[in-house]
């Protein structure tokens, strides 16, 4: 299973910093982060940038068992 790591926003949205979840792709993936943690996770996701091991991903790339999924949203401050 992959890693899914949320920061910020994200993991206060989900409840958790990070979870193992199974999937082949990285759509599959989300959608099912956004079962388990409803709809405050689902409008953070949709403007937050997505990683798989330290890089930029599009939604169909493959995902094994061993990769990290990174959840980065915006982040203001002053």
């Amino acid at each position: 299973m992959a890693r899914l790591l949320l920061l910020g926003p994200a993991r206060e949205a989900a409840g958790v910093s990070s979870e193992e979840i199974e999937g082949a792709n990285l759509d599959s993936i989300l959608q099912e982060a956004v079962q388990r943690y409803g709809t405050a996770f689902e409008n953070i996701l949709s403007v937050s940038q997505i990683w798989v091991n330290g890089e930029p991903a599009e939604a169909l790339v493959a995902i094994g068992p061993h990769d990290e999924i990174a959840v980065l949203p915006p982040i203001s401050g002053g």
